[in-house]
């Protein structure tokens, strides 16, 4: 075994050796294997991985104090200590024991069951420590350790890994000047077996790319979000005047490889670090983000990110860009207080939710989804998340050009959304005004209804008892819950039953039998409101609306409650 150690920190070892404090277990990468990065495709498994914020912190001490970052000192009296495998609800880093952990775990239980990796950025630890700064050499070998460990579980088994860069993935934190720069070129090199050869040129320029994890089929599109990111001082904010601006040429990028994959029939995921909201984005890299995704509603399956470190969803509303107050147009007090109050989310999120119309007024035309994952760093619990999606069915076919793609309406753009704001002089040189193109949407599509490549549901794992936790202690990642109804996991039990069970042999099992809670694994289960609250049907467009619905009503007391303790994996607010 190759064991990495940051070789600054020996010293450091050795000081907490005297104090008393156990020094953490190095970060290991394991030898061998890497260079042959081209296996067979293997049988499509119809599930895939979404992990996200790892930062690993090579300072982490057990036994220390959170005060302290997890890195000296000894935790006030009633206080929880750095435990071995973490300090869960704290603002302290991973330690290499749970990053380790997790990929021996994913390696031994889940590679077999996946067919590619969505990994979401910001593996390095944050700089939360005055007395040790992190420095660029820092970041790039924990990045650089990082991915050998993914090339070792995945690449190497042939299953696609597509990462993003996170805003702690970049030195000073939350900066990264347009490219080509350090930046790029030092990412070129550390995900050299990720970033496809024809992509390199391009990534130089901007850190994004994207990949055909199903050749011909599906690919994964990883956004560089840092130039959208309203809190990179570094960039222009994709304004109308700016065509050069690096979150602009991000976005041109975009579009063509949108209509590329459309004009190829192919299904696309939209993949990053910071999730595009109006509170995390530069108002118009928002407004061309959403206008993007709704353009092409056809063509893109879903959008994953991370960055939050909360469990939750948000919907991109055509409507909202209507309104000319919206807060996408000014940073303003919810981005505020969103930045300095966690729990703030929860409340923002039901607002939201109670504003999305009843089903006869409502018109999917005019949304899209965004699934934030929660983090493997403990600032709640630990965890990754399985997606399941449809391997069956029919191919879809889009239309041309907006033309023939659904009867109705007239074919809608951004300008038209608009509407009156652009006779006004605040508006006439933004990008909602200046965007004509139609948009591609159809209610059979992918993203509307259950067909091939679509998203069936998730289910997301987490890793408990952090606190007090010794090295000789075996943590296991257990289920926190899933979006399908209970019904969906097994095949019908009269087909079980039946002395020729050919559709229980052909079933598809979203989620393997053995990574099921006992009381989910027999097929007689129908209900199951610990485990499964939400009962969707798939992960659409519809889907999603109607769960917002239901959680945006008051009456849906019980749902917001779980709702709210999925979210803050049980750290938050009562």
């Amino acid at each position: 075994m190759l064991q990495l150690r940051i070789l600054p920190l020996v010293l450091l070892s050795l000081v907490c050796g005297v104090l008393g404090i156990p020094a953490q277990a190095p970060l290991v990468i394991p030898q061998g294997g890497i260079d042959d990065l081209t296996k067979p495709r293997r049988k499509l498994q119809g599930r895939f991985l979404h992990i996200t914020d790892m930062h690993p912190d090579p300072h982490y001490r057990v036994g220390s104090s959170a005060k302290k970052a997890c890195h000296r000192g000894k935790p006030k009296e009633g206080k929880a200590a750095a435990g071995f495998y973490g300090l869960s609800y704290s603002d302290c880093d991973s330690p290499y024991s749970l990053t380790n952990y997790t990929f021996d775990y994913l390696e031994r239980e889940w590679v077999d069951d996946i067919d590619f990796v969505i990994w979401t950025g910001d593996s390095a630890r944050h700089d939360n420590d005055r007395r040790r700064p992190r420095t660029t050499a820092e970041i790039y070998a924990l990045n650089r350790a990082m991915a050998k460990r993914m090339e070792e579980v995945f690449v190497r088994r042939g299953i696609p890994v597509v990462p993003s860069i996170g805003n702690n993935d970049v030195w000073p934190h939350n900066i990264m000047m347009p490219g080509p720069n350090s930046i790029t070129s030092e990412f070129s090199s550390i995900w050299r077996s990720f970033v496809p050869f024809p992509a390199y040129q391009v990534f130089q320029r901007g850190g994004y790319f994207s990949v055909e994890v199903i050749p011909n089929s599906v690919a994964v599109i990883s956004l560089n979000t840092m130039y959208f990111y309203d809190s990179n001082t570094a960039v222009g904010g994709c304004e109308h005047s700016d065509p050069q601006d690096p979150g602009n040429l991000e976005l041109d990028w975009l579009e063509v490889q949108l209509r590329l994959f459309r004009d190829r029939k192919m299904q696309v995921w939209l993949s990053g670090h910071v999730p595009p909201s109006s509170r995390n984005y530069f108002p118009e890299c928002h407004v061309r983000y959403v206008e993007l995704s709704l353009r092409y509603q056809d063509t893109i399956l879903g959008h994953v990110y991370g960055h939050m470190n909360m469990d939750h969803f948000f919907l991109l509303d055509a409507q909202a860009l209507s309104r000319r107050h919206n807060a996408s147009l000014t940073s303003g007090n919810e981005a505020t207080v969103l930045k300095h109050n966690k729990k703030e989310l929860y409340r923002l999120l039901l607002q939201e939710f109670g504003d999305v119309p009843k089903a006869e007024n409502l018109d999917h035309d005019n949304y899209g989804v965004v699934n934030v994952a929660p983090s493997l760093v403990p600032t709640y619990l630990p965890s990754f998340r399985i997606f399941a999606y449809n391997t069956t069915g029919e191919l879809y076919e889009p239309g041309q050009l907006g033309e023939d793609e659904q009867p109705g309406p007239a074919t809608r753009s951004m300008r038209d959304i608009a509407g009156p704001l652009c006779h006004d002089p605040e508006y006439q040189n933004t990008w909602r005004c200046q965007l004509t193109q139609p948009w591609h949407s159809n209610p059979k599509s992918p993203s509307r209804t259950n067909a091939l490549w679509t998203p069936l549901g998730f289910a997301q794992y987490y890793l408990p008892g952090l606190d007090g936790a010794t090295e000789e202690d075996s943590p296991k990642f257990k289920l926190e819950y899933l979006t399908f109804p209970v019904h969906a996991l097994h095949p019908h039990a009269e087909a079980e039953e039946a002395e020729n069970a050919t559709l229980a042999r052909k079933f598809a099992y979203p989620i393997p039998k053995r990574h099921l809670p006992r009381s989910l694994r027999n097929s007689t289960v129908t209900k199951s409101k610990k485990y499964a609250p939400y009962g969707l049907a798939d992960l659409t467009i519809p889907s999603w609306t109607r769960l917002a619905r239901r959680l945006g009503r008051k009456k849906g007391k019980t749902l917001r409650q779980r709702f709210k303790e999925f979210m803050y994996m049980g750290g938050g607010e009562a």
